[in-house]
């Protein structure tokens, strides 16, 4: 269940922040306009989080990967934000 400690971990200058509740949080990257949304399911322990990730707003969601915390999700975000703006690497 997010509390509103872990909710202070959403910037709203990085993020456009579009839901929260105690279990969901769906945000948009202002810097690559990538949609993020994040569910805790509670389990297997308090905390776990799974992240969801889209590229546009009319794609669906896929899993991205999953975190021990909304900070660690939030961090892992900004990770890949920074990936995506350096470039992806060519397909050969």
């Amino acid at each position: 269940m997010f509390d509103a400690t872990d909710l202070s971990a959403l910037d709203p200058k990085y993020f456009s922040i579009i839901f929260t509740d105690a279990f969901d949080v769906t945000v948009m990257s202002r810097n690559t306009g990538h949609y993020w949304f994040i569910h805790n399911p509670e389990y297997p322990t308090p905390g776990t989080c799974i992240i969801f990730h889209k590229h546009k707003a009319s794609h669906p969601y896929h899993q991205h990967g999953r975190a021990n915390s909304l900070k660690q999700a939030v961090r892992s975000i900004q990770s890949h934000d920074r990936w995506q703006m350096q470039g992806r690497p060519s397909k050969r």
